[in-house]
């Protein structure tokens, strides 16, 4: 019988693992059996996850990283390949936003700051390209890699406010699609590249613009609930049956998709 799902051993590099949504894939990953390296700016954070982690028995360490600077990240890699001797799979998972290259409902597109914009689009695409190439290296000299990017429902279709941070994760999935068939071409079905898109999730990083103090929902808060069928904003957990699935053999005759985790939003219009 085949053991599609089994991830026991797997060397699986995360980036912006420390995060609401990164660490709650940490803790799974590890808790399954693979041994994670753990990619964030920072160190505190980190260092608190990978004991966590050791203390429940996983496997994990962490290293520091700027994934828009590829000499940091060529030493990211070497240091993961010399404790674990491979790299199976890549999680794009950094990312983020700024004020400046956000339209808030009192502003218009002649406010965007040009510079957070540049700034969120290196973020957020550079960030995810350059750590595609660098530890894709390493996957072709093994003649096997995976990896998954985080999208999101903001490259799905241009939502208010997140212009920046909309056309940096959509030009993600892009990319993600061109990946895939340039790794599989040019060296065989034994690579893969996917996109996990989640819809809407609690994270540090939009908590006061989907709540308020008391923790009811503001008014956009208010608006993603009513047209999300599930009538509720993701849990991270979630996330991770379908990321699963994509660092495993049970996904390995997929490439180029975009899988989407998000109660329905995207499917729904009236």
């Amino acid at each position: 019988m085949y053991d599609f799902f089994n991830i026991k051993d797997k060397v699986i590099v995360i980036t912006g693992g420390t995060g609401v949504l990164g660490t709650s894939m940490v803790e799974y990953l590890a808790a399954h059996g693979a041994k994670v390296a753990v990619l964030a700016r920072n160190k505190e954070k980190g260092d608190a996850l990978i004991e966590k982690v050791k203390s429940e028995g996983g496997e994990a360490m962490f290293l520091q990283t700027d994934v828009t600077d590829e000499a940091v990240l060529k030493q990211n890699a070497k240091d993961i390949v010399d404790k674990y001797g491979k790299i199976d799979v890549l999680i794009n998972g950094a990312g983020g936003n700024m004020p400046g290259a956000t339209i808030g409902p009192n502003n218009t597109i002649f406010d965007l700051k040009s510079d957070d914009f540049r700034k969120v689009v290196d973020l957020n695409l550079m960030g995810t390209v350059i750590p595609s190439i660098v530890f894709a290296e390493y996957m072709v000299k093994a003649k096997k890699g995976n990896i998954v990017n985080i999208s999101s429902a903001s490259a799905l279709r241009p939502l208010t406010r997140v212009a920046g941070y909309g056309a940096a994760k959509a030009a993600v999935t892009n990319f993600t699609k061109y990946m895939a068939g340039e790794l599989a071409t040019k060296f065989g079905e034994d690579f893969r590249v996917n996109a996990l898109c989640p819809g809407f999730f609690i994270t540090e990083q939009n908590r006061t613009l989907l709540t308020n103090a008391d923790g009811s929902y503001t008014d956009r808060g208010n608006t993603i609930i009513a047209h999300t069928p599930f009538r509720r904003f993701g849990d991270p957990e979630d996330l991770l049956g379908t990321l699963h699935y994509l660092v495993s053999d049970a996904s390995k005759f997929v490439t180029g998709t975009v899988a989407i985790v998000d109660g329905g939003f995207d499917a729904f219009s009236i």
